[in-house]
């Protein structure tokens, strides 16, 4: 007899279908496409924070329905999940190939530094001075 008991994973709330939203939409009198070209977006660019996080999307989605963001992608916004790109979790620049990457990075911007310096700035004659 298996007597284990298995604890229960705290489960996540779940966000918002994408028909939910855009029932949600069409009862405030938007769609996706109208409220796009009203904030003078183009024509489908809402529609990306259906499937992927999209801050600025979420936010004139979530204003048009009268919700927080928080409320429709609670995935999106849980303190539990971990963060994505600077100062978080691995972003898609981690990889087999992040070091080679970093490493090609910090070689160009030493040369720039090099490059940006001109020891003897103060001495140039520039056209139109005085002399």
């Amino acid at each position: 007899m298996n007597t284990h008991i298995h604890a229960k994973k705290a489960r996540l709330p779940k966000d918002w279908h994408p028909a939910d939203i855009k029932a949600a939409l069409e009862k405030a009198g938007w769609s996706l496409r109208r409220l796009s070209i009203h904030h003078g977006y183009s024509q489908g660019m809402l529609k990306n924070a259906l499937c992927r996080p999209y801050p600025n999307a979420e936010q004139i989605i979530a204003a048009a329905i009268g919700k927080r963001p928080e409320d429709i992608w609670p995935s999106r916004y849980d303190e539990r999940r971990p963060l994505r790109g600077i100062g978080g979790a691995p972003s898609h620049r981690s990889g087999p190939y992040a070091a080679l990457r970093n490493h090609r990075l910090n070689r160009h911007l030493s040369t720039d530094d090099q490059s940006t310096s001109r020891p003897n700035e103060g001495n140039v004659n520039r056209q139109g001075d005085d002399q």
